[in-house]
């Protein structure tokens, strides 16, 4: 099995498809609903797979992800209308190009803004089709909503930061921090509100998951380390539920534990697949209150650096 073929095998893993007639959440939900629950003052949530963020000012609607598909992105694109101040803009950036996060852009209307960062970009080019096959692949839903599922060159490209105003003092700042879960990882944290949409990066009590092509270790505690400098209040991650400052710590607080004690049985001599499954055992009984999934990817992000 090449790099590649890992890489959408873990994709796959990452998805947390479950079997037929496993209790889900609505976290897990690939339809997303037509209700958003309001976070904070000019932030509203879509909760499925993933969250969808709306973030609402008096001129202009900015959209973060899109769900799966474009069946999705006409859901998402309903729910911010029926929130948006009339005759205001909409614009539409992703945290990363994966498939339920960037591949329902289609089903936004016509003169939709999309925004995204350089990197980003970069691995929808190269990877961002093959993966929406590798999905299509996994349920017939999924074929069915994934159908058609393209995505356009951006309006607006930018390299670490893009400010947005929204109007009224409502402003979005969409930021590239560095490699994380993916190496074009974005987070948006809205001014005045104290909000990050943190994608992937910054999870409610939910371990890392390192895509196969992303960052390293030290490199997704770095952007961290970077989000954690922001006077952050409220967050709202991809797959998990809404939190606040404390969740940015304590995601900080596991990822740094994990790669100490993954460096600690480098020096030791273990393998990373041994040590990942170490790992994994370990935390689920020190985190019961955790979602935790295999670790080994990060693990291996340790090794590597």
């Amino acid at each position: 099995m090449n790099a590649f073929s890992r890489t959408l095998l873990a994709v796959a893993l990452c998805a947390r498809l479950l079997p037929a007639g496993a209790q889900v959440s609505h976290m897990d939900q690939p339809i997303l609903g037509e209700t958003a629950a309001q976070v904070s003052d000019h932030v509203w949530q879509i909760a499925g797979f993933p969250n969808v963020a709306i973030v609402v000012g008096p001129r202009a609607t900015l959209v973060v992800d899109t769900g799966l598909g474009p069946r999705n992105g006409r859901t998402a694109a309903r729910v911010a209308a029926r929130l948006s101040r009339p005759k205001s803009r909409l614009f539409l950036t992703t945290t990363h190009f994966h498939p339920e996060h960037a591949f329902g852009e289609g089903g936004f209307p016509a003169g939709t803004v999309i925004i995204r960062n350089a990197v980003q970009q970069r691995e929808m080019d190269e990877h961002g089709l093959a993966l929406v096959e590798l999905f299509k692949g996994m349920t017939p839903l999924n074929k069915a909503l994934l159908d058609g599922a393209v995505t356009r060159p951006p309006d607006i490209l930018f390299d670490r930061e893009l400010r947005l105003d929204l109007g009224g003092g409502v402003t979005a700042r969409l930021l590239w921090l560095g490699a994380a879960h993916t190496k074009g990882d974005q987070l948006v944290f809205v001014e005045p509100d104290g909000t990050l949409i943190s994608g992937d990066v910054i999870q409610n009590r939910t371990s890392p998951f390192i895509h196969g092509q992303g960052g390293t270790a030290a490199s997704w505690i770095a952007a961290i380390d970077e989000a954690a400098r922001l006077e952050v209040r409220h967050l709202v991650p991809d797959h998990s539920p809404v939190g606040d400052r404390t969740t940015l710590d304590e995601s900080r607080a596991f990822l740094v534990l994990l790669r100490q004690r993954a460096l600690a049985m480098k020096q030791q001599g273990l393998s990373a697949e041994r040590a990942g499954e170490l790992l994994t055992a370990e935390l689920k009984s020190a985190y019961p209150d955790w979602h935790i999934d295999d670790v080994t990817s990060f693990v291996q992000a340790a090794y590597s650096e």
